[in-house]
């Protein structure tokens, strides 16, 4: 299924395919950006273009590739799965991000984006996001932004490594998503430099 993009003043995000494959094989690839993937990090660009198939194969995600408006450079991909219109709900996930990306809007704006096409657009209720036990960065962050932990799912999943992790569970619901989605405005003003008007002087957004 091919998507509308969605559209920010930082990113956009376009419908994931495998002609992503070389764009993101970067990133992918990247032992720092993978670290917290349950998935296998992919080692060539083939093995990334399997991964994305498989990813978009799937009737119940909705994939998309993040594209830096700037320039059009692909920095990162992000999903809703499990999405279940019956019942109002999705999960979000397969995130990740160039390196060189991080600590910019890029990620705050994606989630922005995402959470407006699902609450907004898709009519959902609920999202949910899970999380590694040990990925206590990503637990504070979702924390800030207002999503509700929920509870700990104990060894839910095997590691790249083999051990065994628990997936911590945080939800967000159609009620609170306007306090949030304020929240995720004010976090990608302050990441965003102002633009620079056509005298050099610099502009705020």
């Amino acid at each position: 299924m091919t998507l509308a993009p969605l559209l920010g003043d930082t990113v956009r995000l376009v419908s994931l395919s495998t002609d992503h494959a070389d764009a993101l094989f970067p990133s992918a690839s990247d032992p720092e950006v993978w670290r917290w993937m349950p998935r296998p990090r992919p080692g060539t660009v083939a093995e990334t273009r399997t991964m994305l198939d498989r990813m978009t194969a799937d009737p119940a995600r909705r994939c998309f590739a993040v594209q830096r408006r700037g320039d059009d450079a692909v920095i990162g991909s992000t999903s809703l799965y499990d999405i279940d219109l019956a019942e109002a709900r999705t999960e979000v996930g397969a995130t990740w991000f160039d390196r060189s990306c991080w600590g910019g809007p890029y990620n705050a704006e994606s989630k922005l984006l995402l959470f407006a096409h699902a609450f907004e657009e898709l009519g959902l209720v609920r999202l949910a996001l899970r999380t590694d036990n040990l990925n206590e960065r990503s637990q504070r962050a979702l924390a800030r932004l207002g999503l509700v932990y929920e509870g700990t799912l104990r060894s839910h999943m095997r590691r790249q490594d083999g051990t065994r992790r628990d997936s911590l569970y945080y939800s967000l619901l159609a009620s609170e998503w306007p306090a949030v989605r304020e929240t995720l405005r004010d976090r990608i003003a302050a990441k965003t430099p102002p633009r620079r008007g056509g005298d050099g002087q610099r502009r705020d957004r």
